[in-house]
């Protein structure tokens, strides 16, 4: 089962992620949303839309904008609408 994991912190785990473009998209659900702390932070994907982003943090280790989702994707993302996928050192296992 795919999990995110940073500093030895499980951050998600999921068997029903989404792979798109090579990341697991995982699911709100299976978030610990106490890791994430929100970002004003937003990317443009041309097909996709508009990525918004998470610092992750564990034990008072901040890896800003380590996170992001698409809240509002365009129809050909609407798969991993509200899911999140994580770069920046976080292992997906």
């Amino acid at each position: 089962m795919p999990k995110a994991v940073w500093n030895g912190t499980v951050i998600a785990e999921s068997d029903k992620t989404e792979v798109v473009d090579g990341n697991h998209y995982f699911p709100p659900d299976s978030v610990n949303r106490e890791h994430l702390q929100d970002s004003e932070t937003q990317t443009v994907c041309g097909w996709k839309g508009t990525a918004s982003y998470c610092s992750v943090v564990v034990d008072g280790d901040v890896n800003t904008d380590a996170a992001w989702f698409y809240p509002e994707p365009k129809p050909e993302a609407q798969n991993i609408g509200g899911y999140f996928a994580f770069w920046k050192g976080v292992q997906v296992e």
